[in-house]
């Protein structure tokens, strides 16, 4: 089965990001596609390369760059909603003349276009969040 999954929820003030995490390992360990992760809303966070949470804690975000790595998933970050919560990349930060970007290299910044493609080529939509 092919399955795009929605994630709504930043990494640490829900439990949203680690379900979702847990999802897609669990998809992928039983064979399934995963065509697209979406992250929307305050799961743009999700793609911030500068968090530092505790030793003792789950690196969420990093868990998140490694399984996008190892399974090559295309995983988007909603432009506007990562615009408004200070996730920019390289490109967007020229383009605002801002000091520093900040979205991590596995994560590509794209508009809901993409979340409608992946809606209308899968078998199913999975989301995560409020």
């Amino acid at each position: 089965m092919k399955f795009t999954v929605v994630i709504l929820g930043a990494p640490y003030s829900s439990a949203a990001s680690y379900s979702a995490y847990r999802f897609c390992r669990a998809l992928l360990e039983q064979g399934h596609q995963l065509a697209r992760l979406f992250f929307y809303a305050d799961g743009v966070h999700n793609g911030s390369a500068l968090t530092c949470p505790p030793q003792d804690e789950l690196d969420l975000q990093q868990a998140w760059r490694q399984l996008i790595t190892k399974h090559q998933l295309d995983a988007v970050v909603c432009i506007a909603a990562a615009l408004r919560r200070g996730v920019l990349d390289a490109a967007e930060r020229d383009r605002y003349a801002k000091p520093a970007d900040n979205l991590a290299c596995e994560f590509n910044l794209s508009g809901l276009g993409q979340l409608i493609e992946a809606c209308a080529t899968c078998d199913r939509t999975v989301t995560f969040g409020a």
